[in-house]
């Protein structure tokens, strides 16, 4: 077994539907950016994962033959919001195996408008199974947004179950965008008072439009590295992947009868304690989180099943400034999918990216102080949840 190093990250800044490139020059800009952010040529990767949600089979080829045809293996990779992520799970399993040196992850989306919907209405949906449970627990509503009842009903249930007000998920929406506005990949920076997140219109349940991510455009790359090669090429500003899990639903999801469950907060909690034991740490060990946050309610929840605070005890998490800079655990330093944006293939990725600028030192005005150790939390819906700890090298 061989360490996976972080070599190289990149990413392009998200945008909006209809403002980006198209999806092949997204992901081959992100791979570039982290080839040369490695210093290490095309022709030394080889295998590439590349990920993608929105897009066509070998979509991953086309992505990246404009970056070299040197014939490597390259293995498309599709595991709904947590794609990006399980391109890395993939890249860095090859490397640690011994197999190879050099393994590419990159993600991409070049994503329509609008709310997310299925484009295969012929068929089962991937989501039955769990539209069923939503529909056993809370009911279904035709009119409502699929995403925004699951994550709307998880919120309503955390408050009948520990008394907080919708205003907690209100002020996760604030935070994100003041951390954002020190961030120039982020798509929203200006800034959000907790007045305008609550009077904003009302989606589902607690949630309202400014509690929930915007569709987006993007891409991100990171390039695993052997700790062999690494030493032999001399490479510097490494990022150690001490931990990484993926998970995928259990009885839990579908039959605990907790929409909570239902949003992956038990896969959650079974990819962190994966992780912290490879890992050899505990939740106190943490100096900053990517976590999954496509809705202000997930943050919340996702808190909880990381461990970072008590069960019932995200309100006091956030009240205290736990969440933030000068607290416990700085969560999204980058804004978060709620403002950074969230280009599904591409996501995960841009979580490692971020988190290795801030082990390294190099997150520039939006800096956590002595960053040592993070962690990334990455959830697709249909399922698979991926958690990763990274450690400075």
């Amino acid at each position: 077994m061989s360490k996976a190093l972080i070599a190289g990250v990149g990413m392009v800044k998200f945008t909006k539907p209809g403002k980006s490139e198209e999806y092949d020059v997204l992901g081959a800009q992100a791979a570039i950016a982290a080839l040369k952010d490695a210093g290490i040529d095309y022709r030394d990767v080889q295998q590439a994962y590349a990920g993608f949600v929105f897009g066509d089979t070998c979509s991953g080829q086309t992505a990246l033959y404009s970056v070299g045809l040197t014939g490597i293996p390259i293995i498309n990779v599709n595991n709904a919001c947590a794609t990006g992520s399980t391109a890395l799970f993939l890249a860095r399993q090859a490397v640690e195996s011994g197999a190879i040196d050099v393994a590419l992850a990159v993600g991409f989306d070049q994503m329509p408008s609008g709310a997310l919907a299925s484009n295969t209405s012929d068929r089962k949906a991937t989501t039955a199974r769990l539209d069923q449970a939503v529909a056993s627990i809370q009911g279904w509503d035709d009119k409502a947004m699929q995403a925004a009842q699951y994550f709307g009903g998880a919120g309503r249930e955390y408050m009948e179950k520990y008394g907080a007000s919708a205003d907690l998920f209100g002020r996760v929406s604030v935070k994100a965008r003041d951390h954002a506005r020190r961030n120039p990949f982020a798509m929203f920076t200006d800034p959000l008072s907790l007045e305008q997140v609550m009077s904003s219109p009302a989606i589902f349940g607690p949630l309202t439009r400014l509690m929930c991510c915007p569709p987006t455009c993007g891409g991100a790359a990171v390039l695993v590295v052997s700790d062999s090669y690494a030493k032999k090429k001399g490479l510097s500003n490494l990022v150690e992947i001490a931990g990484m899990a993926l998970t995928t639903d259990t009885e839990a999801s579908f039959n605990s009868g907790s929409m909570i469950n239902v949003i992956g907060a038990d896969a959650a909690r079974r990819a962190s304690a994966a992780v912290y034991e490879q890992a050899g740490i505990a939740p106190d060990d943490v100096d900053l989180v990517e976590l999954h946050d496509c809705f202000s309610t997930n943050e919340i929840i996702s808190y909880e099943a990381l461990g970072l605070c008590p069960e019932g005890g995200a309100e006091k998490f956030v009240h205290d400034g736990d969440n933030t800079y000068g607290g416990k655990v700085v969560t999204n330093p980058s804004g978060g999918l709620l403002s950074k944006g969230h280009p599904l293939g591409a996501t995960g990725l841009a979580q490692i990216t971020e988190l290795s600028w801030h082990l390294r030192g190099t997150a520039g005005e939006r800096q956590v102080p002595n960053a040592n150790i993070a962690l990334q939390h990455n959830i697709g819906l249909g399922g698979a949840c991926v958690v990763s700890v990274l450690k400075r090298a």
